[in-house]
């Protein structure tokens, strides 16, 4: 939970609550549930209550909206700066221009969790909505519970003007294995968001979008789901117990983007990386994985680092009138559902 994170794809986190259930391989080494359960904060699994953060925790993002944020040009760097003609501390010369601060929602929890106070979803739409210099970033692991969730929490909020989807929300599904993107993107596909994405970490198996469509409805459209995307992120584990992450999986996956100029954004490799990285090593296309450490195993795939994000949303969303989000396979009179199938309004 902090103003600034070492987390490689976004720039602040926040946590409107604390505590989750594991239910996916991606959950099998949870860092946040061994975080928070080692100082004895929040107890995790099914049936345990979830803790609120503090009302002064709540205020960070208002100030985080009030701030002006930019990024350099030329090296990457982001933050808080006077203005485009300040420094950013490694270049030489000012080379700053205006940014939007990416904040991930949330590292600690998990938004779409069936047993969080729904009112508390609510408020945090409510402060999303206070804070439109943002882009939230909203990951999840339980992306069939999202249509529902938002349409309730919209439905309390009540506000004027109030729709969805909310142009500074990017939405994103975890999925890990070949198993969880056949059930889950889908999912993603079906609830409108300004942005949509897939967190592939840790990968654990190869993932190929062949034979996955955008409209499973409608196969003949061939619409292929990465297409239908707007960003993947991939990344190996780290920890103690750590799974390796087999560098022919993440080409492909690298591979596969590229072809449908998906932006692609590697965060890691964890604690394995392939043997021929070693310090003289042969180039061997056939390396198996050794474990040497997160930081000295680093970002780089083939020797270049993937550092790739989608474009800034614009804020002209198409408008369509409905009450209620689309469900997976949910389709118009045509048979086959749309980018964006349905917007909701709370005040019609």
């Amino acid at each position: 939970m902090a103003d600034v994170t070492s987390i490689e794809w976004c720039d602040s986190t926040f946590n409107p609550w604390v505590g989750c259930t594991r239910i996916s391989p991606a959950c099998d080494h949870c860092y946040a549930e061994q975080t928070t359960s080692r100082f004895g904060v929040v107890k995790w699994g099914v049936g345990q209550p979830r803790v609120r953060t503090s009302p002064t925790y709540w205020r960070k993002p208002l100030q985080w909206n009030a701030q002006p944020f930019y990024s350099c040009a030329r090296c990457g760097w982001r933050g808080i700066a006077s203005g485009p003609q300040a420094a950013c501390g490694q270049c030489p010369e000012p080379c700053l221009r205006p940014a939007r601060r990416r904040v991930f929602c949330a590292s600690l929890a998990d938004v779409f969790d069936g047993e969080v106070d729904p009112q508390w979803r609510a408020d945090l739409f409510h402060l999303i909505r206070s804070t439109p210099n943002l882009d939230w970033l909203l990951l999840t692991k339980r992306i069939g519970n999202a249509a529902d969730m938002i349409q309730e929490a919209m439905s309390r909020l009540q506000e004027p003007g109030c729709m969805w989807p909310m142009p500074n929300v990017w939405l994103g599904a975890t999925v890990v294995t070949q198993a969880e993107a056949d059930r889950d993107i889908p999912k993603l596909l079906a609830v409108p968001a300004a942005v949509r994405f897939l967190s592939i970490e840790p990968m654990l198996g190869p993932i190929s979008f062949e034979g996955v469509f955008a409209n499973p409805v409608r196969l003949n459209d061939g619409t292929n789901a990465l297409e239908a995307l707007d960003w993947v992120i991939c990344g190996g584990e780290s920890g103690k117990r750590a799974r390796p992450t087999h560098r022919d999986w993440v080409r492909s996956l690298r591979d596969q983007c590229a072809q449908v100029g998906v932006p692609f954004l590697f965060k890691q490799w964890g604690e394995w990386a392939p043997i021929d990285m070693m310090e003289g090593a042969s180039n061997d296309q056939n390396a198996v994985m050794k474990r040497i450490g997160k930081k000295a195993a680093g970002r780089l795939l083939d020797g270049r680092m993937h550092h790739q994000f989608p474009d800034p949303p614009g804020h002209d969303i198409p408008a369509l009138t409905s009450s209620q989000i689309a469900k997976p396979g949910a389709c118009g009179q045509d048979g086959r559902p749309s980018a964006h199938p349905h917007q909701i309004r709370t005040n019609p």
